[in-house]
């Protein structure tokens, strides 16, 4: 079981945030990605399509032998991580509470802000998990709809990139935060813009990578860690739509030279 892959699901490509920082900290280990593009962004859709589209993946990536599922979105986290974690006998991780444990670690003044797509937002999620945790600190959260498009068109270093981030965080720039949650796994690529306009008094937390943390633990505490090895691990990269978009902002974001995304369908799986 040790050899099989870690999977990672998200809606697009803003997973890949999160395997960078898998590559980083468990370089032995064989990575298995699927990013549902075609049906992304998955913030603004009902609850109920959401679970299925998660369904969809995590049963796609299920079939190929996987050791260990890591969510790496944070609206499917939020309504799907339950109910797919207890089906399946395998480790399933999700983004938010180690996101919401490292903000609660960071903030001096407890007052934390979250940015993240309409549907985490709406579930409350960090809030929740954060105030269970510490019922005095603050959580202002703010949906950021654009953020996830400009991403996924390779447009966040651009000027409108820079536009789009300044206007839509205005909300939050006199609420006297001082730790940012990245509530989306999008969002770490648009972070310098970010820190640009929140401020270099406020600290950001990226809940995908501080999930790998929770990664590396797990596969400690079951045994299944992947032996060293000198040879580099063949990972799979799959992708509902683009190849070419999602192999250009993976050999952009990721310390890889050579990656083939392999393009597939879903629609046809069903829940287990």
């Amino acid at each position: 079981m040790a050899t099989r892959a870690i999977g990672f699901i998200d809606s697009g490509v803003g997973g890949l945030t999160v395997v960078k920082e898998a590559l980083k900290q468990l370089p032995n280990e064989k990575i298995m990605y699927l990013g549902d593009t075609a049906r992304c962004p998955y913030g603004p859709r009902p609850v109920e399509q959401v679970v299925q589209f998660t369904w969809e993946m995590t049963n796609f990536l299920v079939k190929k032998n996987i050791k260990m599922l890591v969510i790496a979105c944070n609206t499917a986290t939020a309504v799907a991580l339950d109910e797919i974690k207890a089906a399946l006998d395998i480790p399933v991780v999700g983004v938010i509470l180690p996101g919401s444990r490292a903000s609660l670690k960071q903030t001096k003044n407890n007052r934390i802000g979250m940015i993240g797509t309409i549907g985490t937002v709406n579930s409350h999620s960090y809030l929740n998990a954060i105030k269970n945790k510490s019922p005095q600190t603050e959580v202002i959260e703010l949906a950021c709809p654009k953020f996830v498009p400009l991403v996924e068109s390779k447009s966040y270093q651009t000027s409108l990139a820079k536009k789009v981030v300044a206007e839509t965080l205005q909300p939050l720039i006199n609420q006297k935060i001082d730790t940012l949650i990245l509530g989306c796994t999008h969002y770490p690529l648009l972070r310098p813009i970010v820190q640009n306009v929140i401020g270099d008094n406020v600290t950001l937390v990226d809940s995908g990578a501080e999930t790998i943390s929770d990664v590396s633990m797990l596969l400690d505490y079951f045994d299944i860690q992947a032996p060293v090895s000198n040879e580099t691990p063949q990972h799979e990269f799959y992708t509902t739509a683009s190849t070419k978009m999602f192999e250009e902002i993976a050999m952009d974001w990721l310390p890889l030279s050579d990656i083939h995304v392999q393009k597939i369908s879903l629609g046809e799986e069903k829940r287990n």
